[in-house]
């Protein structure tokens, strides 16, 4: 067992000073005077204070203890940071099945279970759990039943197994021969005191304790022992379901990290996942009961590490011309807004939309390989760069009618063994052979499942990209195949394989054909400053495309394209949303370009408790009783003014004067406010008969959030936090479930305040 300098507690009770045997048979005993570390550790537990009660609660030790009966499993994973460890238990679906294949398997066979909604893949006899669509370590699981806690802890860990089940068979000893107060020596040092059924302590050999720490009573402070899950305070989610609506694949913008805790896509795609949960379970509630709704798979795209990786070697040459001053600063610039120049680079941008094409077609075959009854529909979600980068892919999808039907040309390289020979890699053909391994089963494979080969980092990355290039997974769509151009030695690949082949287009200078109207590719020209590069095609149409905070209306504006045509879609794709905080610096408009005639405000996106926030609200309010005040002090001083310059007639009286002067006031007022209220309705029916184009289906394209209370002290403090606000705003992902269930004849259910 590991020890722990933090730890901290006392005893309700005195320990007992009879004798007593460990789990061994390995009689102790306590003498009266402590000498050696274990006597000294005897000694201050038994001569603990019954006041100190920090680790835990009192109990009533007269009470009648139950009988014994089997403690309840329950299955938790690992999960690593920089300096921390903790284990984080798995839904109570997942950790039964894992319970009923570990109780009724064979021990000596490896068993997979999927869980975290098949998002995982467990296994049991190894006790490690590894991604299925992503690249990330395997991690540790453990069937748990003991858990401990020091004062300083703030949450109970889970015992190793073998720890635990020594624990349980003390304490089914004890329950069944009713003998309490008790101590316990473990093998590793450990000394646990059995006070009663609901009072356990553990102790550390004094010996394992950190120098700096002194005093006795610092040395003996124990952990707080709790057998089973049931007796620990912590959330068990009751698991996914398994049915699934609708699949999102979200691409992210510069850099490896995407908000400001510099977490990765898999992290805050993870938490935007639970978001749509949670608002699935408040906002669609009854027709969960009733079946309709099951959930929105959301599968993160990394296209940075392809980039980044040894294929490429940017980042050595980049290195080698880097300054050394100021080394964070550069090492930053480097990693992430080098990113912007690169995909400005027909080479580079090359290489970042085959990467994201490739990769959403990976994940694609995959979760339907997984998920063999999924016939929903797909939709993409970009940020920042990474919905630019979706942008220039949908404008150059191809539909059906325009992909060629003739027979494309052919690669020389149809084997594995072709494949490798042509790498200079045929030693690693006995490798894959052994394996059962061909060219569609390769292209899924990993890097980390080359690496568990043996093959080294060199070989494997030649291997995939390779792979990636020059193979696309049957369960692609005829869509999906392109007129291969450039290609040597045809007449060797099967007509099956060809259909998801393309080959690595030679890019050629940027094409700067400019046109007025219109985006994409027009009689194979290319849109206005669009890089000229070959576009591969995506396996599937996707419903709908939704950009978070992203920067498409200036990089359109700066190509020189000064408008978008209303009548313009994208070839396979009818939806678009434009999402943005209305502090985010990267973010830009998309409706000006397409209705450039009226200043068109922007949709505010509802609050996903159903209100507008309350400071908003108290702005509007304010706004309004300013132009009130504005108008009544302005038509008051029009009043006195045209008053005083008007020529007085002696012929009428005072009295008649007066109310002639009121009349006419009352008159003008009242026109005044005909006008002002025919001026607001012809308003308000130009806004509602605007088309904004056809690119979400004549529908608004641009939506924007409602900024925090404290957002608004001070826009500029919270601009960059606004850019990377997107993956944990609740509004956001609300908005995406709407279109997505509206689409599907759900309906949607406004929570009760």
């Amino acid at each position: 067992m590991s020890s722990s300098p933090n730890e901290e507690g006392g005893l309700s009770q005195a320990a007992s000073n009879e004798n007593n045997q460990d789990l061994l048979g390995k009689p102790t005993q306590s003498g009266a005077k402590a000498n050696t570390p274990e006597e000294q550790l005897s000694r201050l537990l038994d001569e603990a204070s019954p006041t100190s009660t920090s680790s835990y609660e009192m109990v009533d030790e007269e009470s009648v203890p139950d009988p014994y009966k089997d403690v309840q499993p329950h299955w938790f994973f690992c999960r690593r940071a920089d300096d921390s460890t903790s284990w984080l238990p798995f839904s109570r679906e997942d950790s039964d099945k894992l319970e009923n294949t570990y109780t009724t398997g064979n021990p000596d066979e490896e068993v997979v279970i999927a869980v975290d909604g098949e998002r995982y893949d467990v296994h049991v006899k190894e006790r490690k759990r590894y991604a299925v669509y992503w690249e990330q370590g395997p991690t540790e699981v453990r069937r748990c039943t003991w858990f401990y806690k020091g004062d300083k802890d703030t949450r109970f860990m889970p015992y190793p197994e073998d720890f635990s089940k020594m624990l349980e068979e003390a304490f089914k000893d004890a329950v069944t021969s009713d003998q309490w107060k008790k101590k316990i020596d473990f093998p590793t040092g450990e000394t646990v005191i059995l006070h009663n059924p609901k009072l356990i302590m553990q102790y550390q050999p004094i010996g394992l304790q950190d120098d700096w720490i002194s005093s006795p009573s610092e040395q003996t402070r124990p952990r707080t022992v709790k057998r089973g899950v049931d007796s620990i305070s912590i959330d068990i989610p009751d698991g996914e379901p398994d049915q699934v609506d609708h699949l999102v694949f979200m691409v992210h913008g510069i850099g490896p990290a995407c908000d400001l805790r510099f977490r990765s896509i898999i992290q805050c795609v993870n938490d935007f996942r639970s978001a749509s949960l949670s608002l699935l379970a408040s906002h669609y509630k009854r027709a969960q009961q009733d079946g309709l709704v099951g959930r929105v798979e959301f599968l993160p795209v990394n296209w940075h590490s392809a980039l980044h990786g040894d294929a490429t070697g940017v980042d050595e040459d980049i290195q080698r011309i880097t300054l050394p001053s100021i080394s964070r600063l550069r090492h930053f610039t480097n990693d992430t807004l080098l990113d912007l120049f690169f995909y400005n680079s027909p080479t580079y941008c090359q290489t970042i939309v085959d990467t994201v094409a490739s990769e959403i077609n990976r994940l694609y075959a995959l979760f339907k390989q997984r998920h063999p009854d999924f016939n929903r529909a797909v939709s993409l979600v970009g940020h920042s760069l990474g919905s630019l980068i979706l942008f220039d892919l949908l404008t150059n999808q191809k539909t059906e009618s325009e992909v060629p039907s003739g027979n494309p040309s052919f690669l020389s390289s149809n084997t594995l063994e072709q494949i490798l020979t042509k790498l200079d890699l045929k030693q690693y053909l006995d490798i894959f052979e052994s394996e059962n391994l061909d060219l569609e089963s390769l292209s899924l494979c990993k890097d980390s499942d080359l690496k568990d080969l043996g093959i080294p980092l060199g070989p494997r990355k030649k291997i995939l990209n390779c792979i990636k290039r020059r193979w696309l997974p049957e369960d692609c769509k005829a869509a999906a195949t392109l007129q291969i151009h450039n290609a040597e030695d045809p007449g060797e690949l099967s007509p099956e394989q060809s259909r998801f082949y393309r080959a690595q287009s030679v890019t050629s200078a940027v094409d700067y054909e400019y046109f007025n109207v219109g985006i994409g590719q027009n009689n194979g020209g290319i849109a206005k400053g669009q890089v000229s590069i070959d576009y591969p095609q995506l396996a599937f149409q996707p419903q709908a495309f939704f950009a978070f905070g992203s920067p498409i209306g200036m990089f359109l504006t700066v190509r020189g394209l000064k408008r978008i045509d209303p009548n313009y879609t994208f070839p396979t794709c009818k939806s678009f949303y434009n999402i943005y905080h209305p502090y985010d610096p990267v973010a830009y408009r998309i409706e000006p370009m397409i209705v450039s005639e009226v200043d068109l405000e922007p949709m505010l996106i509802p609050h996903h408790k159903g209100r507008k926030r309350m400071h908003l609200e108290l702005k509007d309010s304010l706004t309004r009783m300013s132009m009130d005040l504005k108008n009544n002090v302005l038509g008051s001083l029009r009043t006195a003014w045209q008053s005083f310059a008007r020529i007085p007639v002696a012929a009428l009286p005072p009295v008649e004067e007066g109310e002639a002067s009121a009349d006419a006031n009352s008159q003008e007022a009242q026109g005044v406010c005909v006008e002002a209220e025919s001026s607001m309705n012809t308003e308000q029916t130009e806004e509602s008969e605007i088309k904004v184009g056809m690119l979400n289906g004549g529908r608004r394209i641009d939506y924007v959030l409602q900024e925090k209370p404290i957002e608004s002290f001070n826009e500029y403090l919270f601009a960059i936090q606004s850019h990377l606000c997107y993956w944990e705003s609740e509004d956001t992902a609300l908005l995406l479930l709407k279109d997505i269930y509206d689409k599907l004849g759900v309906a949607f259910e406004q929570p009760q305040q």
